[in-house]
């Protein structure tokens, strides 16, 4: 631990002499700067994605928590005395609040997207709905609709679970893929990292060779690979995070009553939340190369 601590001290600080060691430019040079980039943009994504299925997430159990409907279906001559009824009903359960029929505007305008404007409710055996809300305590669903069967035979209780289920379960779902690509995406990279150096040195076995002559350690030697395979790696990740975050800057906003897709970016202190993109990216190159480094000079003669 101390020696990663170390190590980690001298990236900061630099050793223009142990940088020589390691070629500042070639294939491995590009390849790693290349895959930091691309993976951190690929990352600024599956962060969004994460927190905007939480946003969805919250939103749908803050929306269908606490609300509930309940449908009256009657003959025509008996829906205005059922409807009272099931008012009353209402009214009189602990735990129900904000009880509320809908208009026949209303319900025309739930309805029109399916049948058009012009929907002659006055003619048609719609039933007519009720919204109600739930207080802190809530409500015994199962003791309402006894009551409900008694007194108004023709209603029914819908109180969202079985909607608000699933839809949790979803959004869940896509939270949960968001970090799990997250860090597939942080160990492809250190796994690219790990290859990069591992060519690196096995191309400069010669030059590690002649340090060894001359008294450099095997520390000292790790450390300059260490140091420029951390340095690339965060540059890379530097620059696909602002291009990750320029994209989804720019992506159209409909907030997140669009859904996940379209609600897809970052609200408030969240876009602070991409700028540990390079210092992960960092950290997984440092231990990375660490490791490759390690194992390498253990099998050079």
């Amino acid at each position: 631990m101390r020696r990663f601590v170390r190590q980690a001290a001298e990236i900061l600080r630099g050793d223009p002499a142990a940088d020589r060691v390691v070629p500042p430019t070639g294939i491995t040079a590009r390849l790693t700067l290349f895959t930091a980039a691309a993976m951190a943009f690929l990352a600024v994504f599956a962060l969004a994605l994460s927190l905007a299925a939480g946003r969805l997430a919250d939103r749908w159990s803050e929306e269908l928590a606490r609300g509930a409907t309940l449908r009256v279906s009657a003959p025509a001559g008996e829906m205005e005395q059922q409807l009272a009824a099931a008012l009353r009903v209402l009214e009189t359960t602990p735990g129900v609040t904000e009880v509320q029929p809908l208009t026949d505007d209303e319900q025309r305008a739930l309805l029109e997207p399916w049948f058009g404007p012009d929907l002659p409710l006055e003619s048609l055996p719609v039933p007519r709905l009720i919204t109600f809300q739930e207080t802190g305590g809530g409500y015994d669903p199962d003791g309402l609709r006894l009551r409900l069967q008694a007194e108004v035979p023709g209603a029914v209780l819908d109180d969202h679970r079985r909607w608000r289920r699933p839809l949790l379960a979803a959004a869940s779902g896509l939270r949960v893929m968001g970090w799990s690509a997250l860090a597939l995406i942080f160990g492809a990279l250190g796994a690219m990292v790990s290859l990069a150096a591992n060519a690196s040195l096995a191309a400069n076995a010669q030059v590690i060779s002649v340090l060894r002559l001359v008294g450099a350690t095997d520390d000292y030697i790790a450390a300059a690979f260490v140091r420029r395979f951390t340095l690339r790696a965060v540059a890379g990740a530097a620059l696909g995070t602002a291009v990750g975050l320029a994209a989804v800057a720019l992506m159209p906003d409909t907030g997140d009553t669009g859904g996940v897709l379209t609600g897809l970016g970052f609200r408030g202190l969240h876009w602070l939340w991409p700028l540990l993109v390079p210092l992960l990216a960092g950290a997984v190159a440092f231990l990375a190369t660490r490791i490759a480094t390690t194992s390498v000079l253990g099998d050079l003669p």
